[in-house]
């Protein structure tokens, strides 16, 4: 188990012993340092994963407390979401999650992180293992992607959560490949029209020859997301070819040789950390964004208007899916029979400087 992870889940069991009591202070950082042995930056990740979790409270140069309402607290649910902290939108899903409020207070217990690839199957079996044995009402996970492994982990995680008559809420990504639909409730954005959306506004630009780029392995949201880019490709007017690959954004001859065999003019990614990448492979290829390609991206991370070209992306309301996802999990509790939904929020079209048509004003 990572060092800030056993450092998180021995401080959540405690308090939720009673070891800790509502309100009263956790030990310092520096405390806890010398407690587990861990660095500062280890220590201070735990609390933080606390905090979002909205078990703890921090105050600027008083401490950590347990939150105050502790004892008034309804539902425990788990929170499986290997990739956090890989995937930037996961954070503030976690954040809507914790600050939501519906009536009464509800507990959020991590899961234990994956890591080692070598073992992933062992760890998912553990996180499992550690959320079924804290009885908690119900799950949100979000899917393995990017991984050789991630259909069968996935498969086995919500196998063990149905074995055990706990409900799944999916975040962002389903578990089975695009177009099919699994049995759980979803929460995420309509992907399909997203990449209808960004497409079209590429093509709106004056792009001739947009390409699609994708990592090999990625999540069902991007297959779906390739289906609106197709739509859009075939509402346009001419004759527009289907540029698809599924490739290494980092990799300058991977690159550099799909440019040359496709000859695209804008490039819509299937989110923005994989833009982010290919920004900077084109850069170092002499491509200049948007002089010479017109880009694009989906999800509207933190670090998107910060980028050497400001990325033109689709803004995913991730907070608002957080707190959507804990009144779906209510619902889901109040009638388990309901069939499996898609709850699909609203995206906007942010437009920066990437695609050559900045908004004025």
């Amino acid at each position: 188990m990572p060092k800030h992870e056993r450092v998180r889940q021995t401080l959540a069991d405690a308090i939720a012993s009673g070891q800790y009591e509502a309100g009263q202070r956790l030990p310092s950082e520096s405390e806890l340092v010398k407690t587990f042995g861990a660095s500062r930056p280890t220590v201070n990740r735990a609390l933080r994963e606390l905090q979002l979790a909205g078990i703890i409270e921090r105050r600027a140069g008083s401490g950590s407390y347990v939150r105050a309402d502790t004892a008034a607290r309804g539902y425990t649910f788990g929170l499986l979401i290997p990739e956090l902290g890989r995937t930037e939108i996961f954070e503030p899903i976690c954040r809507g999650m914790a600050e939501a409020q519906h009536g009464s207070h509800h507990v959020l217990l991590w899961g234990s992180s994956l890591g080692d690839q070598a073992n992933l199957e062992q760890q998912v079996a553990q996180a499992c293992r550690q959320l079924v044995a804290k009885k908690v009402s119900g799950v949100f996970f979000a899917p393995l992607e990017l991984t050789p492994q991630r259909d069968t982990i996935n498969q086995t995680i919500a196998k063990v959560f149905d074995k055990a008559g706990i409900p799944v809420i999916l975040l962002d990504r389903d578990l089975v490949p695009y177009p099919e639909r699994s049995r759980y409730d979803l929460v995420g954005i309509d992907n399909r029209r997203a990449g209808y959306t960004i497409t079209a506004h590429l093509l709106r630009c004056g792009c001739r020859r947009v390409m699609f780029l994708g990592r090999p392995g990625s999540a069902p949201t991007v297959d779906a997301r390739i289906a609106g880019y197709y739509e859009a490709l075939e509402q346009a007017s001419g004759d527009r070819e289907r540029i698809v690959c599924r490739i290494d954004p980092e990799d300058k001859e991977q690159v550099k040789a799909a440019l040359a065999k496709t000859h695209p003019d804008g490039i819509v990614c299937a989110n923005d950390f994989t833009a982010a990448q290919l920004l900077k492979t084109l850069t170092d290829l002499g491509v200049n964004v948007p002089a010479k390609m017109r880009l694009a991206g989906i999800d509207d991370v933190k670090y998107a208007s910060l980028l050497s070209v400001p990325l033109t992306t689709l803004h995913q309301p991730c907070t608002d899916m957080g707190a959507i996802a804990v009144s779906a999990m209510l619902e889901r509790l109040r009638n388990p029979k309901l069939p499996a939904r898609d709850i699909l929020l609203n995206f906007r079209l942010v437009i920066r400087d990437s695609c050559g048509a900045r908004k004025k004003g």
